[in-house]
């Protein structure tokens, strides 16, 4: 009896140290996983300002002028944290906090919201009609391919508002989205690393200096 118990003991805690050892390499791909998600779109960011960059250069060459295009100041990335809207009027804040959601997995929110904004300028009814159906079927429908998190009671009502769209078609949805992303995501982006690196003053070299 006493020989089936220390077996019982035994095996109970070579079961307890192997799962330990499968928890191990749980946690590392993991880690591996956010360092990769991080890495990805900081690397996107880099292509995205690169590509803005030249793209202006090329503008202003066919316009005679030759200006240089760079990231913000600091100064300016600063401005992103005194209000979301200030975020999300900047070209390069804008592209920032869409890579940063898009690491959070959930980038729906920013597409939804620029797609309503597009939505809102857009003038020809057939153009509307046909808008309105699509951000629908994208972000709004169930078991959509970018559904955004709105109460049943919402979707219902842009369903049938789809039917004759106007304007303010999603305009509750939109505003629901906005105040996710202002009292949440937004917070987090302001403590991630891009963006305190991107507040961070270059140091002046002493060959700069004495130029």
């Amino acid at each position: 009896m006493q020989s089936t118990l220390l077996l019982a003991v035994r095996h109970g805690g070579r079961m307890e140290r192997g799962s330990r050892r499968r928890s191990e390499p749980e946690e590392a791909d993991k880690g591996r996983m956010k360092r990769t998600i991080i890495k990805d779109w900081k690397t996107r960011l880099s292509y995205f300002l690169q590509n803005s960059s030249n793209s202006n250069k090329r503008k202003s060459k066919k316009a005679g002028k030759h200006r240089n295009y760079f990231r913000p100041s600091p100064e300016e990335a600063q401005l992103w944290s005194e209000a979301f809207d200030e975020l999300l009027a900047n070209k390069y804040g804008l592209a920032a906090f869409r890579a940063f959601l898009k690491s959070e997995f959930c980038e729906e929110n920013i597409e939804f919201w620029l797609a309503c904004e597009d939505f809102k300028k857009t003038k020809s009814p057939q153009k509307l009609t046909s808008k309105a159906k699509k951000i629908y079927n994208d972000f709004i429908e169930k078991e959509a391919p970018k559904e955004i998190n709105i109460d049943f009671q919402t979707k219902n009502m842009i369903a049938q508002n789809i039917q004759g769209p106007t304007h303010s078609c999603f305009s509750a949805a939109q505003k629901r989205v906005y105040s996710l992303m202002e009292n949440n995501s937004y917070p987090r982006f302001l403590e991630s690393e891009f963006y305190q690196e991107l507040c961070k003053k270059t140091p002046i070299s002493r060959a700069a200096q004495g130029t």
